[in-house]
């Protein structure tokens, strides 16, 4: 497998006032970076859009770069340069990574925040297989410690992070039920392996309840919050667990305490990124057994659709409309 070799400039998308994404973001070039230790130089194949980009245009994201920066968080590529002291993958490896400022033709990443891809996985594909994936992983069994055969309720079951969230409860043995505004999404959920589909403007607790025969959600995994949140808190079932992802309706919703306290339930929070830096062992564990569920045929990235790098802007305004299903992902390297 050939490797290209650097070139001394690149084009790269860069934020250079914020705003939308449309506003936002321009098209740059600009010096070709060099990996510093602790570091590597990756040929970007293709980027996955996710809403922290989104956020990051806006300023809204708990990280700030100063301006002008280069946004994207997830990718997928080829090492093309080592800094000193790498000793976990080599020049010419396929990879996935995670780091601020991949939305270009080439990007320097911490050499942790690397894992190894194989050649069944393609560049769209594997881009969109760590931050949706990793999250699901993280939640469903690190937090929530899923059992086989428990009821998992699972909110915006058609977007990235929720279809994964669907495809891992399913491949876990677990009998999932995905909630999505439209019936079109409703085909994607069942499709990633959601035995039973609530759409949003329907009673969600009352529906949990007769599905599941009045026992109701062991595990509900939300990324949405407001409402949806409210509606968990009214179906859990007896020492259930509602992982807290984040807040896509835009409301961070309040708890009561003594309602956990009289129904024996937990609330749980999940932030991947601070596994990536308190436990990065746990975050290369994890993409093991992914890779291994990929290769299985368990589990399987899905993709709304795919722009040209040129495009980029668009991809990121798609995301930030929530008219999507799966990822949207951004092509680089051609």
């Amino acid at each position: 497998m050939s490797t290209p070799h650097p070139q001394e400039t690149m084009r790269a998308w860069r934020v250079t006032t914020l705003g939308e994404p449309a506003d936002a973001l321009s098209l740059s070039t600009v010096e070709t970076p060099t990996p510093g230790p602790g570091e590597v130089l990756i040929r970007v194949g293709a980027v996955a859009a996710n809403f922290p980009d989104v956020l990051l245009a806006r300023g809204e994201y708990q990280v700030k770069p100063e301006l002008p920066f280069t946004p994207g968080v997830e990718c997928s590529g080829s090492v093309v340069a080592l800094g000193d002291g790498v000793t976990n993958v080599s020049v010419g490896d396929r990879v996935v990574a995670y780091s601020i400022g991949v939305l270009a033709e080439y990007a320097v990443v911490p050499a942790d925040a690397v894992q190894p891809i194989p050649d069944t996985l393609d560049d769209v594909h594997a881009a969109g297989l760590t931050i949706a994936y990793q999250t699901a992983w993280f939640a469903l069994h690190r937090r929530a410690h899923l059992g086989t055969g428990e009821w998992l309720l699972v909110h915006a079951a058609a977007g990235g992070v929720g279809a994964a969230a669907v495809q891992l409860g399913a491949a876990a043995g677990a009998r999932v039920i995905g909630v999505v505004g439209t019936e079109a999404k409703a085909a994607v959920a069942r499709e990633a392996g959601a035995e039973h589909v609530i759409l949003r403007g329907d009673d969600v607790a009352a529906e949990v309840k007769r599905i599941t025969g009045g026992h109701g959600a062991d595990v509900v995994f939300d990324p949405v919050g407001g409402d949806a949140f409210v509606a968990s808190t009214r179906s859990i079932a007896f020492e259930g667990r509602i992982v807290v992802i984040g807040f896509a309706s835009g409301t961070i919703p309040e708890l009561a305490m003594n309602r956990p306290l009289i129904k024996n339930y937990a609330v749980l929070g999940l932030y991947w990124g601070l596994y990536q830096e308190k436990a990065p062992h746990l975050v290369g564990e994890a993409h093991t057994e992914l890779v291994r569920l990929f290769e299985a045929g368990a589990i399987s990235p899905v993709v709304d659709h795919t722009v040209a790098f040129d495009d980029a802007p668009a991809a990121l305004t798609a995301l930030a409309t929530a008219n999507t299903v799966g990822r949207v992902v951004i092509e680089v390297a051609s």
